[in-house]
């Protein structure tokens, strides 16, 4: 069982790497993809729900990541970048982020995470020192805009987390670590 586990992490590993890559191109057009991504994610999320816009508006800050994620059997693996805008100066730091985990589940998925800051502490402890959290069960079967998937929302005090799929087929229960650190060749 141990090689196996360390092989399906490690194949999961490779094939996700380029998942969630922003493709070519040098840091100027890298920045503006993620702009664009983020751009395009939060339209989607004040059209699926209106009331966000004015939470994101009077928020101290909020980040928007990209993410691809693999579940195999009892392995699951993600990688993403994003951006964390602070409101109060406008600032952008460029972000990368991992996970993994253990627990059942099935399938690739392709999804937008959105954090809200409601503190200046949240918003400095995030960019400056990572964030992990854990926990997730979702299921997923959309390919565009055909099928359907659970979206999730969860408040932790200080912040405001929105998961919005883009398309995927998954069915999964999950313990897992997320980290994220800024981008040091994109800041």
């Amino acid at each position: 069982m141990t090689y196996f586990f360390k092989a399906s992490v490690l194949l999961m590993m490779l094939a996700i790497s380029g998942c969630a890559s922003m493709g070519p191109g040098d840091n100027v057009q890298k920045r503006a993809q993620i702009i664009e991504m983020k751009n395009e994610t939060l339209a989607q999320l004040y059209q699926e729900k209106p009331d966000t816009r004015a939470q994101l508006r009077s928020a101290v800050g909020y980040a928007v990541f990209s993410n691809a994620n693999i579940n195999l059997l009892l392995v699951s693996a993600g990688t993403g970048y994003g951006v964390v805008q602070n409101n109060q100066t406008g600032q952008f730091t460029y972000m990368n982020m991992a996970e993994g985990g253990v627990g059942l589940g099935l399938g690739v998925k392709d999804y937008r995470l959105i954090v809200v800051f409601h503190t200046a502490a949240a918003l400095d402890t995030f960019v400056n020192n990572g964030w992990t959290f854990g926990g997730n069960a979702d299921a997923a079967a959309k390919a565009s805009e055909k099928g359907a998937a659970i979206q999730g929302e969860v408040y932790y005090g200080d912040l405001s987390v929105y998961t919005l799929t883009q398309s995927g087929l998954a069915l999964q229960a999950t313990v897992k670590g997320t980290k994220f650190w800024p981008d040091k060749s994109l800041n």
